[in-house]
């Protein structure tokens, strides 16, 4: 685990980029000035509030904080077309008694996450409006419910609407909140032999060569599964029983299966259209343990075969391992260890001869954003970080998504993409394997300017996030209105178009005067 310093750090790196985060998220979402530019979305929410506050006001509330964040506008109705009109407020000092009185009673909102200036009132079309800016809620306060029933009163948001969380979806967020993670469990019922000791032995050997004086190595067996974490002393019969970790990690998939019912891996290479896969691993085929460790180095070797890097030479010296290879390896870790093994649907690793595409149940506990930009490590399975870290693969300081990004840029290649999929929480990487796109020759009239050359900013990763978020499938957009999306002028967010045209995030229709642009997928 971190040391005291790290984590000391870590708390006061998350408080800044929580400030610095919730900045950019209003100043994205919300700009009086860009008022009539407006349409509902998945960040902001009209309700008209003449009457009093109304009663869909708690259930958005909910949705923001259970997602990413947003702004909810009182006094404002939305017209057929999708435009806001103002409507005013009756009252507006007894809408905000009545408002705070409310979201700090438990028996109707879990948790109130606002403060005084999260709510501001404001003058438009000489109506006042209240605009009320939720953030997202920290993984340790989810879920956020309200009625007084977490199982009924948990929402999250979908496109414009709000939808009520499953009771898995529920569970999920529960199991987040602790510090010990799911994997630290002792699994009482369970006992040593369900271990399988030849996957312990292969790990050893490489925890052996990675670092041959370390002293766990010549431990004897029931010492050293304690040691690393895939063993534990129960506290119900004072023995050595399993933990999750070493389960998952060193089990027979048909013990796995016993605590996780809904655990399987999955493995597919398409490299012929003709067929459905020209090669396939399945956790519950029985034609090997089934467990983590082997999924890992079974599934690593299969991908190496599709990547045509060149090695490296030192000195005359050829080395294999370069840095497309280990960030293979972060990032089929960062798959696993931050999979919900309790959640539905398969960890699932696809190659073809364009891209990788690794699919993991569970959400990002950092948060997308947080997750590209680094710097931050929260692990759902601090457990079996720990075992992956001793055989020197993974990260834990936060970096492994931005040093992937940054090896494909090295690269040439397309630029990776991360998605986040809710009802059952899910978290999908795509990594092309192909050479960025040149830039059309229409785009090519418009100067590229040096820095837009070089690996994106933080600053425009957001910004490109925020465009695909705000984009349906199959609409086509102009840029002046996906620049009103970030309150850009056109000039810039052009600019950041051409290089989401070049990532093949986006597709553009039509010339120079008429172009427009469609997300892909």
């Amino acid at each position: 685990m971190d040391n005291c310093g790290r984590d000391c750090y870590n708390k006061i790196d998350v408080s800044i980029l929580c400030l610095l985060y919730i900045w950019e998220v209003w100043i994205l979402v919300f700009n009086l000035t860009d008022f009539d530019k407006y349409k509902e979305d998945n960040r902001r929410e009209v309700k008209k509030a003449k009457g009093g506050l109304p009663i869909s006001l708690w259930e958005t509330y909910s949705s923001y904080a259970n997602c990413s964040g947003g702004v909810i506008i009182l006094g404002v109705v939305e017209n057929e077309d999708g435009s806001w009109k103002t409507t005013g407020l009756d009252n507006p000092r007894k809408l905000l008694k009545d408002f705070w009185d409310t979201i700090n009673n438990r028996t109707k909102v879990s948790k109130n996450l606002l403060t005084d200036k999260d709510v501001e009132f404001y003058e438009k079309f000489g109506d006042v409006i209240m605009v009320i800016k939720v953030r997202p809620a920290d993984r340790k306060d989810k879920p956020i419910f309200i009625n007084d029933d977490m199982f009924k009163g948990t929402f999250r948001r979908n496109w414009e609407g709000d939808y009520h969380c499953s009771a898995e979806e529920v569970k999920a967020m529960l199991r987040d909140q602790t510090e010990d993670t799911m994997d630290m469990k002792v699994l009482d019922r369970i006992p040593l032999s369900h271990i399988n000791k030849h996957s312990v032995e292969g790990y050893r050997n490489r925890h052996s060569a990675y670092k041959p004086g370390h002293p766990w190595v010549k431990l004897g067996y029931e010492e050293y599964i304690e040691q690393i974490g895939a063993a534990a002393i129960s506290d119900e019969d004072g023995k050595l029983h399993p933990t999750a970790a070493g389960m998952l990690m060193f089990g027979e998939e048909y013990h796995i299966v016993r605590e996780y019912p809904e655990y399987f891996l999955d493995f597919r290479e398409m490299l012929d259209p003709s067929m459905r896969w020209t090669d396939r691993v399945q956790s519950s085929s029985g034609e090997w343990t089934g467990n983590l460790f082997d999924f890992y180095f079974i599934v690593y070797n299969k991908l190496l075969r599709n990547i045509k890097t060149p090695f490296a030479m030192d000195e005359g010296i050829r080395i294999d391992d370069s840095p497309v290879h280990k960030a293979l390896r972060e990032a089929l870790a960062n798959c696993l260890v931050n999979t919900d093994f309790y959640l539905p649907r398969a960890v699932v690793v696809k190659v073809d001869r364009e891209k990788i595409v690794l699919e993991n149940p569970g959400s990002v506990r950092t948060g997308k954003k947080q997750m590209l930009k680094g710097g931050i490590s929260d692990p759902r399975n601090k457990a079996l970080m720990k075992m992956f870290n001793l055989i020197n693969i993974g990260e834990r300081a936060g970096s492994g998504v931005p040093d992937i990004y940054a090896v494909w840029e090295n690269e040439g290649w397309s630029q990776p993409i991360v998605e986040e999929q809710y009802g059952p929480d899910r978290t999908i990487l795509t990594l092309p394997l192909v050479k960025k796109a040149p830039i059309k020759s229409a785009d090519k009239k418009a100067p590229i300017k040096s820095a837009d050359k070089k690996a994106p900013t933080t600053k425009m990763l957001i910004q490109i996030e925020q465009i695909l978020e705000n984009m349906q499938k199959g609409k086509e957009y102009k840029a002046s209105e996906l620049g009103e999306v970030l309150d850009l002028k056109e000039s810039r967010t052009k600019e950041i178009l051409r290089y989401m045209v070049s990532e093949r995030m986006i597709n553009t229709i039509g010339n120079n005067r008429n172009r427009r642009y469609i997300k892909n997928g």
